[in-house]
């Protein structure tokens, strides 16, 4: 793979702490959550969150 350019690395750096915010906000959603079918979710979402900001910052190598 080519090298990232500045405005894409910036890119990629913005995607990634957005993915890390949402992950954070998943798990305290699912925390908060009476319904174990809507903490279920909450708790996939965030772990989705979680491997898709682990897969965007292996680009980062």
């Amino acid at each position: 793979m080519s090298s990232l350019n500045q405005i894409e690395l910036q890119h990629l750096r913005h995607i990634i702490g957005e993915h890390d915010m949402v992950c954070e906000k998943f798990q305290a959603y699912a925390q908060q959550a009476m319904d174990q079918q809507v903490r279920s979710y909450f708790e996939k979402s965030a772990q989705d969150a979680k491997k898709t900001k682990q897969q965007l910052m292996s680009f980062l190598k």
